[in-house]
């Protein structure tokens, strides 16, 4: 590395639910990488999960910011570009070559693994470790590559924007990659999240129907029908099964499963139709998991999207208004990331977003709204 280290501020989890502050030495941008300083970020369960006991890895997987210093192999960043970041690949094995990022051989190590595929980490002196999803953006600046960049509009609010790199791209990404929803099939989404919100206004995108939003809370159900759902059922109910064979006497087309609850999958292939497909987006459950002949369960790997065209296609929806992704985000400033995750927790907030710039990070976007 050559030139000067850059200090910046970092969000530490001690535990999933509480995260500490600290100001250390970040190495600046190799040949092949860029510096983001970060906007917002958006807090996804999977930020949570990695945060469970404690990590020395700085989390963070959904910024948004602006760029900084580029790399000289750099094409086609500049300084002052405002940018989405995603999830990290390689770009030379087979899967990635096939245009299937989301499936690359190192997506394990390059994502969770806090260093880069060389071993190297841009933390290393303080004892810390990055490159979380080729990012860790609880931090007030990143390093990401052209990999897991996308530019975007500067007239577009960055606190808006921050949530499509994983939780978002992967709902919408379920419906409208993975499983290529149709018009007029039937579709039940488990658990309405910002993932589950996310794929009910793709599915509406594509006039799935019915299309049936499950979940324990009523406020987030509410809010599924305004953003397109034709039927809401309670989680709880002891007749669930039956009232979702009422909904769709055939049977469930598509099923997406984001709960990680072993009732729901059960529920889930109870209701499945005779060569229906459940998506798996939560964990993998455990319990009685036998599907019928022709029926197939997937596991969901960020919607099978690939970021650099995935993104500005959810945001052209968004401009448009089919897509309006601000129904689902609360934000907070950086220093109240665990007001932030408690709010998860008790359902105040559905996507919390943290902002960190007060350089256009809630500017107001460029939205048409249609009329109904």
């Amino acid at each position: 590395m050559t030139g000067n280290m850059i200090s910046i501020e970092v969000a530490i989890a001690r535990d999933s639910d509480h995260f500490e502050f600290r100001s250390v030495e970040i190495e600046p941008p190799s040949d092949n990488e860029i510096l983001v300083r970060i906007a917002a970020v958006g807090i996804c369960h999977t930020d949570l999960d990695c945060a469970s006991g404690g990590s020395n890895i700085v989390l963070g997987h959904e910024g948004a910011g602006i760029v900084e210093r580029i790399g000289r192999k750099i094409k086609t960043l500049r300084p002052g570009d405002h940018v989405v970041l995603s999830y990290q690949s390689c770009g030379c094995c087979p899967a990635c070559r096939r245009g299937q990022p989301a499936h690359c051989d190192d997506f394990f190590r390059l994502n969770f693994s806090g260093e880069r595929l060389d071993g190297t980490n841009a933390l290393e002196t303080s004892g810390l470790r990055a490159h979380f999803f080729g990012q860790s953006s609880f931090a007030t600046h990143a390093i990401a590559t052209e990999r897991n960049t996308v530019k975007v509009p500067r007239t577009l609010p960055l606190a808006q924007l921050a949530p499509l790199g994983c939780g978002i791209q992967t709902g919408a990404g379920t419906i409208l990659n993975s499983l290529d929803v149709r018009a007029h099939q039937s579709v039940a989404i488990f658990g309405t999240g910002s993932v589950g919100l996310a794929a009910v206004m793709a599915a509406r995108i594509r006039r799935a129907a019915p299309l049936i939003a499950i979940d324990i809370q009523p406020k987030r159900l509410r809010l599924a029908r305004q953003l397109g759902a034709t039927h809401t059922l309670d989680a709880r109910r002891k007749d669930l099964t039956t009232a979702l064979r009422q909904i769709a006497p055939r049977g469930i087309d598509y099923a997406l499963e984001i709960t990680g609850d072993s009732d729901n999958l059960r529920t889930a292939i109870e209701t499945l139709a005779p060569r229906g497909t459940i998506a798996m987006i939560a964990n993998p459950c455990s319990g009685d998991n036998r599907l019928k002949a022709g029926q197939k369960m997937l596991e969901i790997i960020q919607g099978d999207a690939v970021p650099q065209r995935f993104i500005p296609r959810l945001i052209r929806y968004h401009r448009a208004g089919r897509f309006p992704l601000q129904r689902l985000n609360r934000t907070y400033p950086f220093h109240q990331i665990n007001r932030a995750i408690a709010d998860t927790h008790n359902g105040r907030a559905i996507k919390p977003v943290l902002l960190l710039s007060t350089t256009n990070p809630t500017a107001k976007p460029e939205v048409n709204i249609p009329k109904r």
